[in-house]
């Protein structure tokens, strides 16, 4: 029996796929599959067989977020201790993600919505299919836009403006929008979609893991620093990169004119 209730598989080549895995819900999310997420993004931090991590779902949708029957409901009966215990688990997802040193590519097959929404968002790259679309709709029924870092993290990726206006109006958002506003990278007809991220996940994967790991933790430490902390970090960070083995392995492999075997060290 899997020890999670949804699909993760790790590839001979570093790229381990996790799969939402409720297609008649339409991968809707338990209290379960937020903390076996809250848990697996934290131990991937010291899983040295996983480099690259693409995130998908099974059947018509991405993810729909939280269960209206499995999560809605239940809330609804606890006290305030409870509920917050929730929300709290539910940020701490996100948080895993974002100090997860190593890539995340989300796969949007079909609606991202809700909670679904922002995990996609916490991934550092986004391919949708033409068919895709994210709703942000937390305020449609009667939350804040502003969940499991949502309000921290869109204005970052596509401006305060448009972020205030798809959080306070949840409306569905079609892939030619997101593709048009930053919110996706790349949206490419649906039967290419994980196909299209897995190439990127490879190249990912292939390339050298402690600088792209470096980069990824550099972006998001930087956005709660002035220039001057950003400019001093980013030497610090360099000058231990300028004597890691991934840098001179480049040299050494420019100078005897062959490509670089990196090993993310």
């Amino acid at each position: 029996m899997s020890e999670y209730d949804f699909r993760f598989e790790r590839g001979d080549d570093g790229v381990a796929v996790l799969t939402f895995d409720r297609p008649e819900q339409l991968n809707s999310l338990t209290f379960a599959i937020y903390g076996q997420l809250e848990r697996l993004f934290r131990d991937l931090r010291t899983d040295d067989s996983v480099k690259v991590v693409v995130m998908t779902g099974k059947g018509r949708g991405f993810c729909s977020g939280g269960s209206v029957d499995e999560i809605i409901g239940p809330l609804l009966e606890t006290e305030l201790d409870g509920t917050l215990e929730f929300t709290r688990m539910t940020g701490a997802v996100v948080r895993n993600m974002l100090r997860l040193d190593k890539p995340i590519i989300a796969a949007i097959n079909g609606v991202a919505a809700g909670a679904g929404a922002v995990l996609a968002l916490a991934s550092d790259l986004r391919v949708m299919s033409t068919e895709a679309k994210f709703a942000f709709l937390f305020t449609k029924v009667g939350l804040t836009g502003a969940d499991m870092g949502a309000a921290w993290l869109l204005p970052k990726v596509i401006g305060t403006g448009r972020a205030m206006e798809h959080l306070m109006l949840g409306d569905k958002i079609p892939a030619d929008e997101c593709l048009r506003i930053g919110l996706a990278n790349k949206v490419v007809p649906p039967e290419e979609v994980l196909d299209d991220a897995m190439a990127i996940a490879l190249r990912l994967a292939h390339g050298p893991g402690l600088a792209i790991g470096m980069t990824k933790k550099m972006v998001w430490n930087e956005w709660a620093m002035d220039l001057e902390a950003g400019i001093e970090q980013e030497a610090q960070a360099q000058a231990l990169l300028l004597r890691a083995h991934d840098h001179r392995e480049f040299y050494n492999a420019w100078m005897e004119k062959r490509e670089p075997r990196f090993q993310g060290r």
